[in-house]
C-alpha cells in the first residue's frame, strides 16, 4: 500500500495526537487528523503496543493509554500517576513522565521512566486483556540521582538496558516471567561529560549503542554473553561535526545535545540525531553501516537538519523497510520524510503543523 500513517504528540499543552499520512508514490505528507486528548496531558514520547492496537503516552505528570481503532479513531482509556514518590506527581516539582517502553512479548507490560527530580524509580504497568494500561505492578529503584531518558530490551526480552542521563551510567536489569525486573549492574559512562540519553540494540542482541547527550557522540558496546551486561568497545563516533564550537563563549553552556538513535528494519544501518540549543544553529543526523553482528563498520553521513530540532529532532525509521525515515522538530513544527537509498539520505516530503509544542517523536502505524 502506498499510504502510511504516523502519529505524533506535543511537548506542551493542549494535549493532542496528530495523524499524518505519507504517500510513498506521490511523495506527499499531510495532516489528516487532530485527536483531542486531556488538555494537561500532552505526549512528549509515545509508543505502540506490540499489535499497534494501543498507544501509550508519557504525558507530563501521567502515563496515558489509548485504544487505536484506526489512524483517525483514537480513544483515551486511562491515565495513571507516576508511581512511588508523591513529590514526583506534585505540581510544585519539575518531575515529568518522559519515556515508556512496551514489551513485545507476554505479559506485555509497559516500562516507564520519570525524569528531572524525584526520578529514581521506574514504573512497570500491567495491561488489560485489550492492551490498556491496567495496574502499577512494580516501582523498581535505580539511584536517588537517576534520570533515565531511554531504555531498550534485548531480543529475548530477558534483559532491560537503561540510559541514565543524570547519573551518567548504563543500567542492566533482568526481567522475570511476571514482567517485574531486578537490577544486574550499573556501568559508569566512559567519560564524566557523556550523560547517556538513549540506547538501541542490534537485532542479534550482540551490540548495544549508547547515545551521549552531552558528549554528543555514539558509543558502541558489546554484550557479554555470560553476564549480559554491556562492555565498551572503545569505539565512539561524533554526532556533531568535529572541531565546531560546542559551548557558548559567554555562558559556557553547551550548544548541542544529542537526542535519539534507532536501528533500521534490516539491522544493516543505525540512525542517530543531535539537536542544537540555539535557533541560530542546526541539529544533525548521522547514519552508520553495521555488520551482520551489529558492530559499526563505518559512519556514512553526518548531515545538518533544517532546524535546531528544538526539544525533538527525533529520527524515526519505518518498521518494515530501510527506505523511509521520519524526522520531527518542535522549533518550527515540521514533520519531514527522508528516503534512504543507495546509502544516501534525501528529503522527499514535509508538512508543517503550527500547533503549540508540536512535534515530538513520530511512530509508524502502517
Amino acid at each position: 500500500m502506498p499510504l502510511h500513517h504516523l502519529m505524533i504528540g506535543t511537548w506542551t499543552p493542549p494535549g493532542a495526537i496528530f495523524t499524518v499520512q505519507f504517500d510513498d508514490e506521490a511523495l506527499t505528507l499531510k495532516l489528516i487528523q487532530r485527536t483531542e486528548i486531556p488538555h494537561d496531558e500532552p505526549i512528549s514520547w509515545m509508543s505502540f503496543s506490540h499489535d499497534k492496537k494501543n498507544l501509550y503516552g508519557s504525558a507530563m505528570k501521567k502515563w496515558s493509554s489509548f485504544a487505536v481503532k484506526s489512524p483517525t479513531d483514537i480513544i483515551h482509556e486511562a491515565s495513571y500517576p507516576m508511581g512511588d514518590d508523591p513529590q514526583a506527581n506534585s505540581s510544585e516539582t519539575n518531575t515529568r513522565a518522559i519515556f515508556n517502553l512496551p514489551a513485545r512479548q507476554p505479559p506485555y507490560a509497559v516500562y516507564c521512566n520519570p525524569f528531572y527530580k524525584h526520578a529514581g524509580v521506574g514504573n512497570v504497568f500491567s495491561v488489560s486483556s485489550t492492551g490498556a494500561l491496567d495496574k502499577n505492578i512494580q516501582n523498581y529503584p535505580y539511584s536517588p540521582n537517576t534520570g533515565i531518558h531511554g531504555m531498550v530490551f534485548d531480543p529475548t526480552e530477558t534483559y532491560l538496558y537503561s540510559a541514565d542521563l543524570t547519573a551518567n551510567a548504563l543500567w542492566t536489569h533482568k526481567k522475570a516471567p511476571d514482567g517485574t525486573v531486578e537490577p544486574v549492574s550499573c556501568l559508569p559512562a566512559p567519560d564524566k561529560g557523556d550523560h547517556p540519553r538513549w540506547v538501541a540494540m542490534h537485532p542479534t542482541g550482540k551490540y548495544l549503542y549508547a547515545l551521549m547527550e552531552a558528549g554528543n557522540r555514539l558509543c558502541e558496546y558489546v554484550i557479554d554473553p555470560v553476564t549480559h551486561t554491556p562492555v565498551y568497545t572503545h569505539h565512539s563516533y561524533p554526532l556533531i561535526p568535529p572541531g565546531i564550537r560546542t559551548h557558548d563563549p559567554t555562558t559556557k553552556k553547551g550548544l548541542y545535545r544529542s537526542d535519539v538513535c534507532a536501528v533500521s528494519h534490516s539491522g544493516k544501518y543505525l540512525f542517530a540525531s543531535a539537536r542544537s540549543n540555539s535557533f541560530d544553529l542546526t541539529g544533525y543526523v548521522a547514519v552508520f553501516r553495521l555488520d551482520e553482528h551489529g558492530a559499526i563498520e563505518k559512519q556514512l553521513h553526518l548531515l545538518p537538519t533544517p532546524t535546531s530540532g528544538g526539544h525533538s529532532n527525533a529520527v524515526s525509521p519505518c518498521d518494515w523497510s530501510d527506505e523511509w525515515v521520519a524526522l520531527t522538530d518542535d522549533e518550527q513544527g515540521w514533520v519531514e520524510m527522508y528516503r534512504w537509498k543507495h546509502e544516501f539520505l534525501h528529503r522527499v516530503a514535509r508538512v508543517r503543523i503550527p500547533e503549540p509544542g508540536f512535534g515530538m517523536n513520530a511512530i509508524w502505524y502502517d
